[in-house]
């Protein structure tokens, strides 16, 4: 039976498995696209960068992004002038709130002092500056950190 007369005696044996792992290299490829593009949903800013930087716990943030947009515990604010009311409300909640604010390095400085002034009159006393991580300079003498 050798001649290809298609008599139909040989079984297949084998299983193909090449769809499989074609639809599967889809799929990571898919979930790996739709995971970058869920956490990559923040607010786009360049941090100055600080040898002495530390992570704090941050329970009242405000973020002014390079667009200029301003961002309080992830709610977007109209102007300026709101964060007064929200920093109100959670000096109300918790007297010890601890506040930090992120600015992108091209924002000026004046609007990041605005922002530092309405958080005082609030009441909240505990402010700290967001900044990311750089190298010390060779022969510096950093503080140690103090445990909260």
């Amino acid at each position: 039976m050798a001649g290809g007369s298609g008599d139909g005696d040989d079984a297949i044996v084998g299983i193909n498995v090449t769809p499989l792992v074609d639809i599967t290299l889809v799929l990571l490829i898919i979930f790996m696209v739709t995971a970058r593009i869920i956490v990559s949903q923040s607010v786009p800013m360049d941090l100055p960068k600080a040898a002495s930087g530390t992570d704090i716990q941050v329970v009242f943030s405000a973020l002014i992004g390079t667009d200029g947009k301003l961002v309080v515990d992830s709610r977007p604010m109209p102007d300026d002038e709101a964060v007064f009311a929200l920093a109100r409300e959670a000096h109300a909640k918790n007297p010890e709130v601890r506040a930090v604010i992120k600015a992108d390095s091209s924002i000026p400085h004046g609007r990041v002092i605005h922002i530092l002034d309405l958080m005082k009159q609030a009441g909240i006393a505990k402010i700290a500056f967001g900044v990311s991580p750089a190298a010390p300079q060779a022969g510096a003498v950093l503080p140690k950190p103090v445990p909260h």
